[in-house]
């Protein structure tokens, strides 16, 4: 059977000094329930993983992102699917980070990232941050 393809475009959501990222709680029924993540999901047909990204956010964390910057692409396999991520850095925004959709959010120091558990697709990308 043929795994499923999914791209997804998440943001990494900086503060204004740059060492906070806010970093949202996944549904406990979600794949990979319980887990942090950064805010973001599934890019839609004809759109761009920036465009998908800047939807998302509106979205998930009620913010309008005004400056983006590539971060990384990366791609894993889990045994029932294959993802594809785009993640941007978010320098600029308006508005204020929330869990719009009752999702636990919190902003958190980079050198703390470490002592929060994310999907393992988020490994890499994790270590690039703490390393900025």
């Amino acid at each position: 059977m043929e795994k499923k393809q999914v791209w997804i475009s998440a943001g990494i959501i900086l503060n204004a000094e740059q060492d906070k990222v806010f970093i949202t709680q996944r549904a406990a029924k979600a794949h990979k329930g319980g887990f942090w993540e950064f805010a973001g999901g599934k890019v839609e047909d004809g759109e761009t993983a920036e465009q998908a990204v800047i939807r998302e956010l509106e979205e998930e964390v009620g913010i309008h992102a005004t400056a983006l910057e590539h971060f990384m692409a990366l791609e894993h396999d889990y045994p029932e699917k294959a993802l594809k991520f785009d993640f941007f850095l978010v320098k600029g925004f308006e508005g204020e980070a929330f869990g719009k959709e009752g999702q636990p959010g919190e902003w958190v120091r980079l050198d703390e990232l470490a002592n929060y558990a994310f999907p393992e697709a988020n490994d890499v990308v994790l270590e690039k941050l703490m390393s900025l």
